[in-house]
C-alpha cells in the first residue's frame, strides 16, 4: 500500500493562501459493505467515502445500522446506473476526516477500502469537521433570545472573528490530506469531491416552524454552507480532483419547502431520513449530479 506523505510546509502554505483568500474574504461578506457486483458494466471498481450525507441515514433500506447506510444512497444509485462491476460503500454517519484513517465502531478506516485497482472514488467529507450538528443545536437554542435577529451569528462572532469561517478554513488542510491519501492508495482512480446540498433557502428566507432558527441567522448559515462548498471545490482543484456541485441542483428543495417539494428533511422529518439530511429524493438528486459530472468526462472544477 502506498504511503501518503504529511503536508510539507510549502504545500500547506499554498493551500492556506489559496483558501484563505477565498474563504475569509467571503466571511467578510454493521461492518462496511463489501464488493457488490453490479453487472458487467462500463465502470471500474468504485469506492464511496463519506459521512451521513453520503450514507443516507433513515432511508430504506438500511443495510448497515452502525453507519446508518442506505442501499438507496447516492453511491448505490450511481453504481447501479453505471453497472459498476465492483462497488464498495464505506460511508458512515458521523464520520470526520479522521475516520479516513481511524476505525469507527466496528468499521475499519475508510481509506482501507482503496487499492490500485480502484477506478472511481467519490468523497463527501468535511461537514462534521466544521461541526454541522453542533451548529444546528447552538442556533436552535439561541433563537429564542432574538427570533427576529441573528443571535447565532453574533455568538459565533464574539471573538471578533467569524468562528464558522475559521472552522471551514481549518478543515481545508484536513480535506487536502484526505485527497492526497486517496491519490496515494488509488493512483489510477478518477476522484470526485461531492459538495453538500442546499439545506436552507437560497434567498435567505426562513421557516421557524420547520427549522427553529432566528430570522437573520438563515442567510448567515446559508453563506456558511456555501463557504464550505467553495473550500471543497478549491481543495479538489489543488489535488487534480473533480468537484460535484450538489447545492445548485437541490436549491429550492431545502428544509423549508413543503413535504411534497423538499429533498432535505427539517428537524422533524416527515419522510424517512435523518433531521437536516437528504431524503430519498435528495440522494437521487445528488446521484444525478455525480452521474452528470462523470458523463462530462475527466476535468477539473
Amino acid at each position: 500500500m502506498a504511503r501518503e506523505r504529511r503536508p510539507a510546509g510549502r504545500r500547506a502554505a499554498v493551500v492556506a493562501a489559496v483558501l484563505g483568500a477565498s474563504v475569509l474574504a467571503a466571511a467578510g461578506t454493521a461492518p462496511p459493505a463489501g464488493a457488490h457486483p453490479g453487472g458487467h458494466g462500463r465502470a471500474a471498481a468504485y469506492v464511496a467515502l463519506g459521512d451521513s450525507y453520503t450514507s443516507g441515514p433513515g432511508i430504506p433500506a438500511q443495510v448497515d445500522a452502525g453507519c446508518a447506510r442506505s442501499d438507496h444512497n447516492y453511491p448505490s444509485l450511481v453504481a447501479a446506473e453505471r453497472r459498476t462491476r465492483a462497488f464498495t460503500d464505506v460511508s458512515c454517519g458521523g464520520a470526520t476526516t479522521a475516520e479516513m484513517w481511524r476505525a469507527q465502531g466496528g468499521n475499519p478506516p475508510q481509506l482501507d477500502a482503496l487499492d490500485r485497482h480502484t477506478g472511481l472514488v467519490t468523497v463527501q467529507i468535511g461537514g462534521n469537521d466544521v461541526g454541522f450538528g453542533s451548529i444546528i443545536g447552538t442556533c436552535a437554542r439561541l433563537a429564542a433570545q432574538d427570533p427576529a435577529g441573528n443571535p447565532c451569528e453574533r455568538a459565533y462572532r464574539t471573538s471578533g472573528h467569524d468562528e464558522l469561517a475559521l472552522a471551514v478554513l481549518r478543515t481545508a488542510p484536513k480535506v487536502d490530506r484526505v485527497l492526497r491519501a486517496v491519490r496515494a492508495r488509488a493512483p489510477h482512480a478518477r476522484v470526485l469531491v461531492v459538495g453538500y446540498p442546499a439545506l436552507l433557502p437560497d434567498d435567505g428566507s426562513g421557516c421557524f416552524t420547520q427549522v427553529p432558527f432566528a430570522a437573520k441567522d438563515f442567510p448567515y448559515l446559508r453563506d456558511t454552507e456555501k463557504r464550505l462548498n467553495r473550500m471543497l471545490r478549491l481543495v479538489a482543484g489543488v489535488n487534480r480532483a473533480e468537484y460535484v456541485d450538489t447545492y445548485g441542483p437541490t436549491a429550492g428543495h431545502d428544509m423549508c419547502r413543503a413535504p411534497a417539494d423538499r429533498w432535505i428533511e427539517p428537524l422533524q422529518p416527515a419522510a424517512p431520513a435523518a433531521p437536516a439530511h437528504p431524503n430519498a429524493r435528495g440522494e437521487a438528486a445528488m446521484a444525478q449530479a455525480v452521474l452528470g459530472r462523470l458523463e462530462r468526462g475527466r476535468g477539473h472544477g
